[in-house]
């Protein structure tokens, strides 16, 4: 069989020596291309402490080793000083790889045209039948090229009918509803604001519907998943604290299963490895990952490079179809600034690669201790998702969205003297002078009342040297209601 020991030797050797090299050979050979059993044993325990960032000499390998059983039956401590004398020098490594990589190609096509010989020999053979087993065959050669050195130069390319006919391009809402989506699948959802606001009390209630212990959020529907890896890099103590206030009992199996926590700083910084998100995600089996908070798992968040490398991280992760969620901060202000202004993109702290490369925004305005904030959608995948009036229980660790700021209960209470698209977004948003784009949701939203009929519209006129007078709203008082269909 096509192989070439020294050089697997030769490449383990150096791995042993540099730690810094096994990420070099990784994008290069896989597990199973070494010909020697031993050899795909000593690589995989390499990995093990490499993600571990412990040491990978022969002493620390022969632990790891024999902690997992393996090392009498690779050759003993006596052999793993064998290989570290074998060690290639400078870029040798990577030379030495693709060699084996090279040989174990040709074993697979080797084992591949076995297969079809005797296919095609064997009595009573069916041409048709070894006709597909030739082109399935060719096409494993194909896909074992691509995987191979120019595999990642190939991993995320798409002819030109491929790229328009078979990407998703409809937005699957994850929380929200089609048209109006807070978060969609393919990506990330960044929930900004203020220390002491509630944005880690929305996004546990999320993650609690991702693995189906609960079905809304804020009225919006969240899709569930498969499992949440939730990395508790801010306070894990406190966090513990806070998901006390919701489980019960009962969910002791659906949490065993489905949500895992990682407590503390990330084992290595994703400037230098991009693809530890995804490698985690992998890891643990989880279709989600929720980070709390940036600013504990990027490092300098005003630095383009980490913003950059942070965002090559998360569009890493979500290409291989885990969602994201990210919790961060806002830019520093004085208190009745978070209350009175609304919030926009240049409030949210670092880097303009955070929120450049996020998929939806939404930012939790207010001040601790508010007992109303409001949740802003800055960057929107579609429709836009409020503002809304949040109120938090503290206590259960739920949220709710206020009712008696709902168009229709403010139409009623203002009574027959009813309200102009105007003075409902002043309302609704908490903002004396609303933004023209409020004010015009809030014009569709009576719009659509007095389409349903729970609302009449009196027409308003125009300007002129008198004046003019807006168009004003009244609600239809119940026993009067005719819904219009």
């Amino acid at each position: 069989m096509p192989r070439n020991e020294e050089a697997e030797m030769a490449v383990l050797g150096a791995c042993m020596h540099q730690s810094e090299v096994i990420e070099r050979v990784r994008r290069l050979v896989e597990p199973g291309d070494f010909y020697r059993p031993a050899h795909t044993t000593v690589w995989h325990a390499l990995l093990d402490l490499h993600r571990q960032q412990a040491p990978t000499d022969p002493i620390a390998l022969g632990h790891q080793l024999q902690r997992t059983g393996d090392l009498a039956r690779v050759g003993g401590a006596a052999y793993l000083h064998t290989l570290a004398s074998a060690a290639a020098v400078g870029a040798g490594a990577e030379y030495y790889a693709e060699i084996i990589r090279q040989q174990a190609d040709l074993r697979a096509m080797q084992a591949m045209a076995v297969r079809v010989l005797q296919g095609a020999t064997a009595e009573g053979a069916d041409p048709a039948e070894v006709r597909n087993l030739l082109n399935a065959s060719v096409q494993e050669i194909t896909d074992r090229t691509r995987r191979s050195t120019g595999g990642r130069l190939q991993r995320y390319a798409l002819d030109g009918w491929a790229f328009v006919t078979e990407t998703a391009t409809n937005t699957e809402p994850i929380w929200g509803m089609p048209g109006k989506a807070a978060w969609a699948a393919g990506e990330s959802l960044m929930l900004v604001g203020p220390p002491g606001v509630g944005k880690s009390t929305i996004a546990q209630q999320v993650v609690l519907a991702r693995i189906g212990l609960i079905a809304q959020v804020l009225d919006m529907p969240v899709q569930e998943g498969e499992k949440v890896l939730y990395i508790a890099a801010d306070r894990p103590s406190q966090l513990a604290r806070a998901f006390s206030r919701i489980i019960r009992p009962v969910d002791e199996k659906i949490l065993r299963q489905r949500l895992v926590f990682w407590s503390g700083p990330l084992p290595v910084s994703l400037i230098t490895e991009p693809q530890l998100l995804a490698e985690l995600a992998a890891e643990h089996g989880a279709d989600t990952v929720v980070i709390d908070s940036l600013k504990d798992v990027v490092g300098k968040l005003t630095d383009d490079e980490a913003g950059l490398a942070y965002n090559n991280a998360r569009q890493q992760l979500l290409r291989d179809g885990v969602q994201l969620l990210e919790l961060h901060h806002q830019r520093k202000q004085g208190q009745d600034a978070s209350r009175s202004q609304r919030p926009v993109l240049d409030q949210v702290y670092g880097s303009a690669w955070f929120t450049a490369g996020a998929g939806s925004v939404l930012f939790v305005a207010g001040a601790a201790g508010d007992p109303i904030v409001h949740l802003h959608h800055l960057k929107t995948i579609n429709d836009e998702i409020g503002p809304l009036p949040v109120t938090h229980d503290h206590q259960r660790g739920t949220s709710r969205v206020e009712d008696h700021l709902d168009p229709l209960t403010l139409l009623r209470q203002a009574g027959t003297s009813g309200l102009t698209a105007r003075q409902l977004a002043e309302q609704v948003t908490g903002e004396a002078n609303p933004r023209q784009a409020d004010v015009a949701k809030a014009r569709r939203r009576l719009e659509a009342l007095a389409k349903s009929g729970h609302a009449t519209q009196e027409t308003g006129a125009g300007g002129g040297a008198g004046g003019g007078q807006a168009t004003r709203w009244t609600a239809v008082p119940a026993r009067h209601m005719t819904i219009v269909s």
